[in-house]
């Protein structure tokens, strides 16, 4: 899973192909079984929870356990939240190959320490406001600021870190912003086709993120976090490709297979 770009201004996205293979990003993996699910479903990349007051939290020792399960070319990403340099560059130290995802209050050069000084790729994390009375977030200027980022992964802002399982308007993003962007909060297979529409058109390149929807239901329906569901998984997956598959059809543009 690569966010990779120049760091060259776009003055217009209009060469850029609508075409694209949607990257997939499992989160809050605490089970063997359930990393073998999501490889298995096509997933692109795994997320381990390292911040301990998330319900999906393992040690960064469980994450290396879990992450050596991992065939090439799928990757792990380790979520932390205002953790000290120190701690996420021993994280790294541990698991083979991860990306970083900055779901705190960081700013763009503790991210950029605690990265190694960009010997580690790394996500940053938006949080954006929800409901009527939510301050408008430039989501321009942030990734301006965390240019140095892979990727900005948008989620919707609840109370504590993620994981609340809550979508934002995708319409009330702008319309061009010049960096790859990953979706997340409140996805599921009946929404993502709409929120890769929406979203992708406004991007470099775009990425998906579930957790809660992928998670088993418990005895009062509610989802069972940390715990995946090997056939929600799959369900998702498919209506991603779906969504692809629509996106390319519309273009008139081969989507790549790889």
């Amino acid at each position: 899973m690569s966010f990779a770009h120049d760091q060259s201004p776009h003055s217009s996205f209009a060469s850029r192909p609508t075409a694209q293979r949607t990257r997939i990003k499992i989160c809050g993996l605490t089970r063997e079984q359930d990393v073998d699910a999501a490889v298995a479903a096509g997933a692109d990349a795994i997320g381990f929870v390292l911040y301990p007051k998330s319900p999906r939290y393992v040690t960064p020792e469980r994450a290396a356990a879990l992450a050596r399960r991992l065939p090439p070319f799928v990757t792990p990403v380790l979520l932390v939240v205002n953790e000290s340099t120190s701690f996420v560059i021993a994280a790294c130290a541990l698991v083979a190959g991860a990306i970083v995802q900055f779901h705190g209050d960081e700013t763009a050069e503790e991210c950029w320490a605690a990265s190694g000084h960009g010997s580690r790729p790394y996500l940053r994390a938006a949080r954006i406001p929800i409901g009527p009375q939510a301050v408008p977030f430039d989501l321009v200027e942030y990734a301006q600021q965390h240019s140095r980022a892979q990727a900005i992964l948008l989620d919707a802002q609840v109370e504590g870190y993620g994981g609340g399982g809550k979508a934002f308007d995708w319409s009330l993003l702008p319309p061009n912003v010049n960096a790859h962007l990953v979706l997340s909060g409140g996805l599921t297979p009946a929404n993502v086709t709409d929120g890769i529409a929406q979203v992708r058109p406004r991007c470099l390149s775009l990425a998906v993120d579930v957790s809660s929807s992928v998670e088993q239901d418990g005895p009062d329906g509610r989802p069972l976090k940390g715990v995946k569901s090997a056939e929600k998984i799959h369900r998702f997956v498919a209506a991603v490709r779906a969504a692809d598959a629509q996106l390319a059809s519309k273009s008139h543009v081969q989507l790549p297979t790889t």
